[in-house]
């Protein structure tokens, strides 16, 4: 099925993994090649028949102000040298045709998307210069409050969206960049529904039903998101999919508070996390627990409103039978034997994702 229409995953944090490793030097890295130390390369992306790709500029909320401008630019920068230095392999997709021409001509469409709205530095300057630059959804906030909107891991201090806020959206839809509410707040959820004239997406979150962590999605918002035309992308990330790890970070978190850490520094807590998990081990979470999400999002929101974002290299522990990104068949193989048809999947794999990113761009162009 997947040669014969396109797999369009949210979220991939290799760019911010090559960064870390590789100190974001591509001549250190054959991303062609397997690369033991990464959940994606792009063997793995063929074996996965993943279409297209929306790769992840993102920026620690540690990291704020002109800072943060120059690390996104850097990211950007590091995505388009990465799109040029495999020109047969990837393509830079600014646009849904765009994305399916790629595909069309056997490459990898690749799309860009900014994670943490700390990374324009409350300009609206900045957020234009994104978007012609490439990026194509700003996720609004990460793990922490950016001031004009709040996190869902943070302590509550705008209320959901302030008056700036409201209008980096607008602004953000004026332009025909995406808004992704993976990471908000239900506050911010909400205040963002309420003034969204164009479909909005959740790059990367759960139903929060199936797992009750605060970074998934109600099911009021999914009726909501249906409403808008918009599009939840459900991740792989075990502490979204399994109610076990869920509550094991909960606990990891718990303690780095305790013990006078920060628990929305991720740096602090992979610091802890060794300690705490040779005492508390790992549950583990599975390719079923993912397809419950995936059926989930479906029956609250529809058919038309579910997608895929795996959050590899974004992610430490992973999901039992979705350890990297040639894992995409088996979910597709388990959701067939719960019933899916093609049609259902050609929507969930790309097609709802692909319609989202043009409503988005059509209600720029009016």
């Amino acid at each position: 099925m997947l040669d014969r229409f396109p797999l369009i995953d949210g979220h991939n944090d290799l760019p911010w993994e090559i960064r870390e490793q590789f100190g974001g030097d591509l001549r250190a890295v054959d991303i062609a090649a397997r690369v033991r130390s990464t959940q994606t390369d792009l063997t793995r992306l063929a074996e996965g028949g993943v279409g297209g790709q929306f790769w992840s500029v993102y920026v620690p909320g540690r990291i704020a102000g002109d800072e943060a401008v120059r690390v996104v630019l850097e990211q950007v920068d590091l995505v388009h040298r990465m799109v040029a230095g495999h020109p047969s392999r990837l393509s830079l997709a600014l646009t849904a045709d765009d994305a399916e021409h790629a595909f069309a001509a056997g490459r990898i469409a690749s799309l860009l998307g900014a994670e943490g709205g700390h990374s324009i530095g409350g300009s609206l300057g900045v957020l234009r210069t994104l978007y012609r630059l490439g990026v194509r959804y700003m996720t609004l906030t990460h793990n922490n409050n950016v001031g004009w909107a709040d996190s869902a891991t943070d302590v509550p201090d705008a209320g959901g969206l302030t008056s700036f806020g409201r209008e980096v959206v607008a602004e953000m839809q004026r332009l025909g960049m995406l808004v992704d509410l993976s990471h908000v707040a239900e506050t911010t959820m909400n205040d963002t529904l309420d003034v969204a004239e164009a479909p909005v997406i959740f790059s990367h979150s759960c139903a929060k039903a199936v797992c009750d962590s605060p970074r998934n999605v109600p099911d009021d918002v999914l009726r909501r998101l249906a409403a808008n035309g918009g599009v939840c992308m459900v991740t792989f990330a075990p502490n979204f999919v399994s109610q076990a790890c869920a509550d094991w970070l909960a606990g990891l978190k718990a303690e780095a508070t305790r013990r006078g850490l920060d628990p929305r520094d991720l740096d602090a807590l992979m610091s802890l996390k060794p300690e705490w998990r040779a005492a508390h081990p790992l549950p583990a979470a599975t390719l079923g627990q993912v397809a419950d999400h995936v059926e989930h999002v479906r029956d609250v929101a529809g058919i038309g409103h579910v997608g895929l974002g795996g959050d590899f290299d974004g992610m430490t522990a992973v999901t039992a039978g979705l350890a990297d990104v040639s894992g995409y068949p088996a979910l597709l193989a388990e959701l067939i034997r719960r019933g899916w048809s093609e049609f259902d999947c050609q929507a969930l794999a790309g097609g709802n994702v692909l319609r989202a990113l043009r409503a988005a761009q059509a209600f720029a162009g009016r």
